[in-house]
Parts: structure tokens; C-alpha cells; sequence
């Protein structure tokens, strides 16, 4: 069952040849024999799973309309609401804040009777690149133990990646889904920005923060928009747009479509992720797709103006965890001034510590037009050279990382970390949609991953390119050999 995709899956169940009950305890059986040794997830909702299955099989029982979704075990990122459920967001700061209401994403997905198994580890509030900021545990790579699963949604990315589920969900930052999904050899795709809901989601950077799946194939992926992609009207930036036919538009040919390259800017690429984006290129082609050269120089900057804007937003989204409101309140304090001082000293770790001092930085008077106003005005000459690549191409591609997955605790440089995320970062200043899938394997055994952008709004364009790749190259039906059962029993 763990081998099959969630369309699959779905598929028995509605025709009858298994039931929401076994296909949950079958999955809550995988994430008990594994999780211990990946730490994948936070918090595992296995009586409210079965209860949902039971009510679904009844459901099914009646005759009554099944949705997209049924009997599909996901996982959530642990920033992510579901009502009555803890959100911690990897900090010690809300390790006892319950959620009062569902994030919009959530709602969808219980609509289409989706199973939501559990809440998945991340670097803490979202701020990192291999999720070893969380303040509970660090997730492992399911490829090998010793090499990070990416970040922040390292999570969901190495729970789907280890078959623990089907689906699991992130939020892109500056990568935190593309990233950990090359790391970890799967499918991970963020939405055009507005395109899924951010109500309900804890914010890092709301100008660039976007809700996104993981999955094992590009369909799913496809099926997965067509529930969450819908306008909301408790979101300001929803884009106020019908869900698309994804699932329809996947099969259409690729022949006499054109895709950009920035080689000028890939030059620093490592030989054998050089090598690989090169045997990538090739797919495409054999596809009918023709290749253009582009320029997207200016994306040297992207990593400077993502880290004055994203630790701005945050310093600002962060202010309300004072200990007054909700979280932790320190034990120690009695002034009004050490709630404040103690709480957040002891709450915070340290990375979101130094992202806030960044963000309040650069935010101060005298400083403010020097970095963040500058940094805005980067920002859109970023999005006019998108714009103008666009004019001569229909989808870009790059790499998703300089590297493979870089060794737990290698990367001890918060700098070097940050570079991490050079050519997943201009797809979140500028709003548009991003996919990154599996296109091979370096001499280590680490994937790699491919990167598509596609111009704002584009993304079943950018879905369709990914789905065409991947079934002539066929790396995402790979599953990592330790949870493969067909191999160890």
C-alpha cells in the first residue's frame, strides 16, 4: 500500500478494495516501526485518523458522495492550524498553543476527506535550511541518516519521502519545500503567491510565505491543486481566481514549447549537479522542448534582498509572541518588562533570535532606506527581468540546490547555510510559481532535484512540464532502500 500513489490509493478505497480504516492503520504501523529513527513527526493524530476512517468507510457504506481526497493519509507541517490541535511551530515558545481554529488549507482538505494524520518537525518558526533549528528533535534524511533532509519542512518532505504518508504539506519561505523535496527525492511544488490560502498558516515573511504539497508523483501533486488552489475571503493576497482543471491539463504535449536557461548564472555549479542539470536539459529535448539562453544575472542579489525582506517581515510577525497573549510565559519573570525579556530569551532559539535582530535592524531609523527600501526596489527589478525572461521563454529551469544533501551539522556558517537556497529564493520574491522533482542521483546516492518556474499564475504550465519530465525519466518512483519492505520484508 505504501508504494502506491495517492491517486492510487484513493482509487481502491472508492472502488471498494480496501477500506479508510486499513489504509490508516496501515500507515499509523509505518510511522510507528520508522519515525523513531527519521523524527519526522511532532505530533501523530492516530485516534482522530481512525475515528475519520471509520466514519469515512461508513460513508462509503451509504453510497454517499466520496471526495477527491478520501481515505488519503497527509501530514502538516507543524505551522500549519488544524483546530484542537497543538501548533508549535518547532519552538519551545508555543509548545503548549492549541489551535483555536482550522487553517483554510486544512478545511479543504477534511471537505474532500482527506485523512490528517499528523503534525510534521521543522526548523523552528520556519527559519532554516536542514531542520536542525527545531527545538524538539532533527529530522533525518531517509536516503542516509547522516545528511539533512533540507528545511524548514524537512518534516513533511523526509515523511512522504520514507513512504510515512502520501502527501505531506510545507510552506515556502525562500525554499522550505523545493529544497528539502531535492534533498529528499520527491515532488515539491509551491503555488503562484495568493494561490493557496495563508489563513491559518503562522507567519515568517507574509510577502513571500506560500503553502505547497509533497508528493511522490506530479499527478498528485496536480490533484492536491485542485482542492487547496481556491480563492479565500480570510486572505487579503488570495488571488481571486477559480481552482483550475490541473489534473486535465497535464497531458498535453510539450513539443514547440520553449525553456529558459540562465547559464551564466549557473557557472558555480559543483561537477556532478553540473553534470546532472545537463542530462536534465537533454530529457527535455528529447521531449520537443527547445532551449534558450536567458539572463537572470540580476539573481545574484536575490539571497542579500531575500534576507533583509524576510527577516524585516519577520521581526514584524514575531512581535506578538511576547508571553502576554499565548506560548510560554517565563517562570522567572515579575516585572511586565521581564515577561517580555525572559519570555522570549527563553522561548526563542537561536536562529529566529538572530533573524529578529536582523529584522528589527534593518527596520531601525537611519537604517531603513540604507537596506529595506533598497532592498525593495531589488526586489522589483527581479520581477522585471523575470518578466523579460518570460518574453523569450515559457518556463525557466535551474537546478533546485548548488548541491546534493550537505551532512547533519556540516554547515555550521549561518551564511553558508543561507546559500543554500540561491535558486529556490527569486521564485518567492517574485511570487511565481515552483517545482522541484527528482532528476537523479549523485556518486553518494543523494538526489537531486530539478527546478521549474513558471511566469505568475502559470502553475498548471509548470505542472505539466514536471509531469512530462517525470515520466520519461521515472526517478520519483524510487523509494528510499531502508523503507522499501519489497527489499528488507
Amino acid at each position: 500500500m505504501y508504494q502506491l500513489p495517492a491517486h492510487a490509493l484513493r482509487d481502491q478505497f472508492v472502488k471498494g478494495q480496501v477500506s479508510a480504516s486499513q489504509i490508516a492503520e496501515a500507515f499509523l504501523k509505518r510511522i510507528e516501526k520508522h519515525d523513531q529513527e527519521l523524527g519526522c513527526f511532532l505530533n501523530v493524530l492516530s485516534e482522530r485518523t481512525l475515528a475519520h476512517a471509520k466514519t469515512l468507510d461508513e460513508k462509503r457504506a451509504q453510497k454517499k458522495p466520496l471526495g477527491k481526497l478520501a481515505g488519503i493519509p497527509m501530514a502538516l507541517k507543524d505551522n500549519i492550524h488544524i483546530l484542537g490541535v497543538n501548533t508549535t511551530c518547532g519552538s519551545k515558545f508555543l509548545s503548549n498553543y492549541q489551535a483555536v481554529f482550522d487553517a483554510t488549507v486544512t478545511r479543504l482538505l477534511e471537505e474532500e476527506d482527506a485523512l490528517l494524520i499528523g503534525k510534521t518537525n521543522l526548523d523552528e518558526f520556519a527559519m532554516g535550511s536542514s531542520t536542525e533549528n527545531s527545538a524538539y528533535q532533527i529530522t533525518k534524511n531517509p536516503w542516509d541518516f547522516a545528511i539533512s533532509p533540507g528545511g524548514s519542512s524537512g518534516g513533511s518532505a523526509a515523511a512522504v519521502a520514507a513512504r510515512l504518508c502520501p502527501i505531506g504539506f510545507g510552506s515556502d519561505t525562500g525554499g522550505s519545500i523545493r529544497q528539502p523535496a531535492a534533498f529528499c527525492g520527491i515532488v515539491g511544488f509551491k503555488p503562484s503567491y495568493g494561490r493557496v490560502s495563508r489563513f491559518g498558516l503562522v507567519a515568517f515573511g507574509s510577502s513571500l510565505d506560500q503553502i505547497g504539497p509533497f508528493t511522490t508523483t506530479v499527478q498528485d501533486a496536480a490533484l492536491i491543486m485542485e482542492v487547496i488552489g481556491k480563492p479565500c475571503d480570510k486572505d487579503a493576497t488570495s488571488v481571486p481566481q477559480a481552482s483550475e482543471a490541473y489534473l486535465q491539463k497535464l497531458a498535453a504535449p510539450l513539443k514547440g514549447m520553449s525553456i529558459g536557461v540562465p547559464w551564466h548564472f549557473l557557472e558555480g555549479l559543483e561537477p556532478e549537479a553540473k553534470k546532472n542539470f545537463e542530462e536534465s536539459v537533454a530529457v527535455l529535448k528529447d521531449l520537443g522542448c527547445t532551449i534558450v539562453d536567458i539572463d537572470l544575472d540580476i539573481l545574484r542579489y536575490s539571497i542579500a534582498v531575500y534576507y533583509v525582506l524576510a527577516t524585516a517581515e519577520a521581526s514584524t510577525n514575531l512581535a506578538r509572541f511576547d508571553g502576554i497573549r499565548f506560548g510560554k510565559r517565563s517562570a522567572r519573570a515579575t516585572t511586565l518588562d521581564e515577561i517580555f525579556e525572559f519570555s522570549r530569551q527563553e522561548g526563542f532559539g537561536e536562529e529566529v533570535k538572530r533573524r529578529i535582530m536582523l529584522g528589527t535592524y534593518v527596520l531601525s531609523a537611519g537604517y531603513q532606506d540604507a537596506y529595506y527600501k533598497r532592498a525593495q526596489k531589488v526586489r522589483t527589478l527581479i520581477i522585471r527581468q523575470f518578466k523579460k525572461a518570460f518574453e523569450k521563454c515559457q518556463i525557466i529551469l535551474t537546478p533546485t540546490s548548488p548541491t546534493s544533501a550537505f551532512e547533519l551539522g556540516k554547515i555550521q556558517d549561518p551564511l553558508q547555510m543561507y546559500l543554500q537556497d540561491m535558486y529556490t529564493i527569486p521564485a518567492n520574491l517574485a511570487g511565481l510559481p515552483a517545482i522541484s522533482l527528482p532528476s537523479g542521483f549523485c556518486s553518494k546516492g543523494r538526489p537531486f532535484g530539478l527546478h521549474l518556474t513558471g511566469p505568475f499564475l502559470h502553475d498548471a504550465e509548470v505542472l505539466r512540464v514536471a509531469h512530462h519530465f517525470e515520466l520519461k525519466t521515472a526517478f520519483t518512483q524510487k523509494v528510499p532502500p531502508h523503507f522499501n519492505e519489497a527489499v528488507h520484508g
